[in-house]
């Protein structure tokens, strides 16, 4: 398959584009001809979730035999990479509402069920292209990517990655995973800045020329592990193909009947790859983007209008601290009837003046399709008690924030009700273990492994053996600088690697 740029038609192949993470004009990868309505329930009943993956993932990635296909998605989907084998399961909380569960990888967190497959799309893709080349993969984190981008790529040969995160941004814990990371080609460093900070340097630095060519020079070029690579985004469309096959499966929907999904939302590229899902077949109804006290997204999906000039905020949901989504300029993309021309022209707009605007005519249609809705962190700590007293299910803060958004909506628009709802849970609570002591009123310990210890002994949820090896594991990377600082770092990392 051949893949554009959002801001060009220029077409490269797919080996290309995953390897590469960043086209040189600065837009993102897309198929230059997606596979609209390629999948039925009939392609999917019965089917494990790795036979789905190797279904979704033919449309996208079509240089790639069956058979390879099939080695890299069982190398990624197993007992040994996940604690379940139904990888993504479907946890049932009321009659119409089920929660996807999307924590059960190696870190705990959504981010695992791309990046657990990605290194192995990326390693066959320099393959592919003959590229000889080391690949340095960048990556800007604002809490749960870092630590499975490092976890993925560890010890993967011919490839070296480089983390950020904002020193003030993260969770305690999210930080000790990052800090404590093994592996002999990983470098982790904490900035003075937010993860928009890291983000935007990063996306600047993939198409610097003089960067660029210097690092050439010494055998390396750049790549990227965040969801701006297609391929992580087109792994993330599988868990919702597999949800629906799954609620078709337990008799919670019919096969042609629509369901919601709402989403936890700060990069924007969960929600897209359930959009993706959506243009490929599911029956998805609507598609409810939830946000945190940074509500850029919400104020969209009202408005039309996208600001991205306005307070940044650190919250209980720190991975959705996040006000400039790159992934919403793919959606931007379709919402403009896939013209190159005018995205560019939006996103140089959008540089110069931090806002851009759809057509009334636009967003009537976007409306139709998604709606938007934000919490607070104390509503969100309100949810988070409320499904545990009620329900004795406990919520991560980015999935309280999801069911806080849909619990909104629901009340203005009960209507939405009459649907079944999927809400993604994007990880595993004990990576939060401050918020959920505040939210469920249990004393906090004097570190956050016996703060979770505490939460553990009172909800009888049992402690992720992964974090809960952590607490004996040395920290590694405790670096901070300052975000002009980091050219600096990545070059030095080149040289200390390449020498």
């Amino acid at each position: 398959m051949n893949y554009t740029s959002t801001r060009s038609d220029k077409k490269v192949r797919e080996t290309y584009a995953l390897l590469n993470g960043l086209a040189a004009d600065g837009g993102l990868y897309v198929p230059a001809s997606f596979p609209r309505r390629s999948i039925t329930y009939k392609d999917i009943a019965g089917k494990s979730y790795q036979e789905i993956a190797a279904i979704v993932l033919s449309k996208f990635f079509t240089d790639f035999t069956e058979a390879e296909l099939k080695d890299m998605i069982n190398a990624a989907y197993n007992t040994k990479n996940f604690s379940t084998d139904d990888i993504a399961p479907l946890h049932s909380l009321l009659e119409r509402i089920s929660v996807l569960e999307l924590f059960h990888g190696r870190t705990q967190a959504f981010k695992d069920m791309a990046l657990s497959l990605f290194p192995y799309l990326l390693t066959a893709a320099k393959e592919k292209e003959g590229e000889t080349k080391e690949v340095l993969i960048l990556t800007a984190t604002s809490g749960d990517t870092g630590k499975a981008a490092l976890e993925g790529f560890k010890d993967v040969p011919g490839t070296h990655i480089q983390v950020f995160y904002p020193t003030d941004g993260v969770s305690p814990m999210q930080q000790e995973q990052m800090q404590k990371q093994t592996g002999d080609n990983v470098n982790v460093t904490a900035i003075r800045g937010n993860f928009d900070d890291a983000q935007q340097f990063l996306k600047r630095l993939f198409v610097n020329e003089e960067v660029n060519q210097a690092v050439a020079d010494k055998g390396v070029m750049f790549s990227s592990a965040n969801s701006i690579n297609i391929g992580r985004l087109a792994p993330q469309v599988v868990y919702y193909v597999a949800a629906y096959e799954e609620l078709v499966g337990q008799g919670a929907i019919h096969e042609d009947e629509a369901f919601n999904i709402v989403v936890p939302t700060g990069n924007f590229g969960n929600i897209l790859a359930a959009y993706y899902a959506k243009m490929m077949g599911v029956p998805i109804g609507h598609l409810i983007c939830a946000s945190n006290r940074n509500n850029v997204l919400t104020e969209f999906f009202e408005t039309g209008t996208y600001n991205c000039k306005r307070p940044f905020f650190t919250t209980l949901s720190p991975s959705m601290d996040i006000v400039e989504s790159s992934n919403f300029e793919r959606f931007l993309y379709y919402v403009c009837g896939e013209n190159p021309v005018r995205i560019k022209a939006e996103m140089e707009g959008l540089k110069k003046s931090g806002k851009l605007s759809v057509t009334a005519e636009e967003l009537s249609r976007i409306q139709r399709e998604f709606t938007g809705a934000y919490v607070n962190d104390e509503e969100t700590k309100a949810v988070i008690e409320q499904v545990y007293n009620s329900y004795g299910y406990v919520m991560d803060p980015h999935t309280a924030v999801a069911m806080g958004a849909y619990m909104k909506l629901l009340a203005k628009r009960p209507e939405l009700g009459a649907c079944h709802t999927v809400i993604a849970a994007t990880a595993h609570p004990f990576k939060f273990p401050s918020a959920l002591c505040e939210a469920l009123d249990i004393r906090e310990g004097g570190t956050p492994y016996e703060s979770l210890e505490h939460i553990s002994a009172v909800t009888g949820v049992a402690f992720p053996k992964q974090l809960a090896a952590l607490q004996a594991t040395p920290i590694r990377f405790n670096r901070t600088i300052d975000k002009e600082e980091m050219r600096k770092e990545i070059l030095a990392f080149v040289d200390a690697f390449t020498k």
